[in-house]
């Protein structure tokens, strides 16, 4: 649990620091995986589903805000927070869907990103309430470096003369866009489906961790 933690809260503080988008999700990226750590560790149920669920659930919304910073690079050459703001006056399309994915990250209610913390967050309750509240401070973090990504890029006076010419997405980037936001509010709104595969996988790893920790307990008492 300790690197898991560590992993979480390290890596959050260090994306805080960051000025460059990229490097930004990024760093979330190692953070989530630390929340996928501990939802293994736990080995529980519901530690594990939400472990299962997180890894799919991140690699949708991590690989939008990828698109998403595509996007602006593509039209300015530039990943640099500093040299963006005030683009929903120019790219309202683009806040929008923007808006969606980095929700996801930060695990609203209603998106994919809620229901894999949530899971996991119940697992570490049952075994280390500790490990529990700590992982919360991450979640908190994570909150902030993503509305302070969002706020710096998209918000504010439009005051850059370079950026008054900035595009809307295209038919194409908003076809390519447009099924990540159905997945990750799907997930987020109706997440059964994929929660119901996981079941019995997740069922016989336990079972089969029982099994073998019993198998120990015997060889260690019998070797007395």
């Amino acid at each position: 649990y300790t690197l898991s933690i560590i992993a979480v809260i390290y890596t959050s503080r260090v994306a805080l620091a960051q000025e460059d988008m990229k490097n930004l999700i990024a760093y979330s990226s190692v953070a989530h995986m630390g929340f996928v750590t501990i939802g293994i560790f736990t080995l529980t149920q519901q530690g594990l589903q939400g472990a299962l669920f997180q890894m799919l659930s991140h690699g949708i919304i991590a690989s939008a805000l990828f698109l998403c910073v595509g996007v602006v690079y593509d039209r300015l050459h530039s990943r640099e927070i500093a040299r963006y703001g005030g683009l929903v006056h120019r790219m309202p399309v683009y806040a929008a869907m923007f808006m969606v994915f980095m929700l996801g990250s930060v695990g609203l209610p209603g998106t994919s990103g809620f229901v894999g913390e949530f899971l996991i967050l119940v697992g570490a309750f049952q075994v280390n309430s500790w490990v529990a509240m700590l992982a919360t401070t991450g979640i908190i973090l994570g909150a902030a470096y993503m509305l302070y990504l969002y706020r710096r890029v998209i918000f504010g006076k439009l005051t850059k003369d370079d950026l008054k010419n900035m595009l809307d997405l295209s038919p194409r980037e908003i076809a390519v866009m447009a099924p990540l936001i159905v997945v990750t509010l799907w997930m987020g709104i109706y997440p059964a489906p994929f929660l119901e595969v996981m079941d019995a996988s997740v069922a016989n790893l336990i079972s089969e961790h029982k099994t073998a920790m019993e198998a120990i307990k015997a060889v260690s008492l019998a070797a007395r």
